[in-house]
């Protein structure tokens, strides 16, 4: 019988923007047609985001993308000030990039199991499926209760899911990543907000249901989704000009998208989202947030339409192509960092 250590022994490998030009690739993208041509245009739109020194780019984040190979991909965009937020379901930032910081990895599965080949087997191994690859559950539980140690540490009060994950950064920044590059840890060195509105659904959900059950009744740390729109409203009301870099769909995507309306609705005449690229295999035909279109969302006064892309395409194909052009254009080079955490924090936002 295979033995856990003996499926555990190919670690996924994470691609890397600043080593691989892919600029002649994408440039020839744009005398092709149908997705290669999308893809170019989606990559120059970003470019173009970047080179605007007055906009303010928002990245969202949804599916397994760290877990599939991009943490660097992400993290290198934040260190050279290619990203000023972050939007993500929180599997991304918790159950994979935190995770790996703390000395875990994801590791690559025989091919046999993308069928579903012996998940009841996986399952006694305490080995879960991500697809084609595979993470130890025994690992995920030390990720959990690092979560409940966190929330033990701070002051018991309502908190938004980017000054939780900033704690997470703080800790990061004290003990370091044991994996290399770091998302969190990045994001919490160079001041980029992190947003999880849908937090709890996610490692860190365990780790502070443990913490809320283990307080029996005294005050404890919880999360405010109000107060995660309400920050991330501000930060497009100081900063009008905005565009989007938008990977897969669903809460992220729509998170980011309502800053525009809730901002009219505090009573600010702002923009729609001048710059907007979403990456996606979803269908528009079904009606969800995943695959609406950015023209629909215009329908909504949330995206403008002169520099907006869809490209429909899996994850990890698009965006190492997107952001590695972007990257070696070095439209990004004399970008001033905008430090949104730390106005948040001063303005008690």
């Amino acid at each position: 019988m295979t033995t856990k250590a003996e499926l555990l022994k190919k670690p996924v490998e994470h691609f890397d923007i600043t080593r691989e030009n892919v600029v002649p690739i994408v440039d020839a993208m744009a005398k092709m047609a149908y997705s290669a041509r999308d893809l170019h245009r989606a990559a120059d739109i970003y470019d173009r985001m970047l080179r605007d020194r007055d906009c303010g780019v928002i990245l969202c984040l949804a599916g397994s993308l760290i877990s599939a190979g991009l943490k660097k991909v992400f993290s290198d965009m934040i260190k050279n000030r290619m990203v000023d937020a972050v939007v993500s379901t929180g599997a991304n930032i918790v159950d994979q990039d935190f995770f790996e910081a703390l000395g875990f990895r994801h590791w690559i599965a025989e091919d046999r199991f993308k069928y579903g080949l012996d998940d009841d087997k996986r399952r006694e191994m305490h080995l879960d499926r991500i697809y084609d690859t595979l993470i130890d559950e025994d690992e995920l539980r030390i990720c959990d209760e690092t979560i409940h140690k966190i929330a033990d540490s701070l002051d018991p009060r309502p908190y938004s899911s980017r000054e939780f994950i900033a704690e997470m950064g703080k800790y990061l920044s004290e003990t370091g990543s044991k994996t290399g590059a770091s998302i969190v840890l990045e994001a919490f060195r160079e001041e980029v907000p992190i947003f999880c509105p849908a937090f709890s659904d996610c490692s860190a959900g365990f780790g502070l249901v443990a913490h809320q059950a283990a307080r029996k009744g005294k005050a404890k740390v919880s999360l405010d989704s109000a107060k995660d729109f309400y920050e991330l409203t501000q930060l497009k009301v100081k900063n009008e000009s905005t565009g989007l870099f938008m990977v897969g769909g669903g809460v992220p995507k729509n998170f980011a998208q309502d800053i525009v309306v809730a901002a009219e609705v505090l009573g600010h005449d702002v923009p729609m989202h001048k710059y907007a690229i979403q990456i996606t295999v979803a269908d528009v035909r079904d009606g969800a947030l995943s695959g609406s279109t950015l023209k629909e969302a215009s329908s909504w006064g949330k995206v403008d339409t002169t520099y907006e892309q869809m490209v429909y395409c899996e994850a990890t194909i698009a965006v190492p192509l997107i952001a590695g052009y972007a990257y070696q254009k070095r439209g990004w080079e004399g970008r001033a960092a905008r430090k949104w955490s730390a106005l948040l924090d001063k303005e008690g936002a």
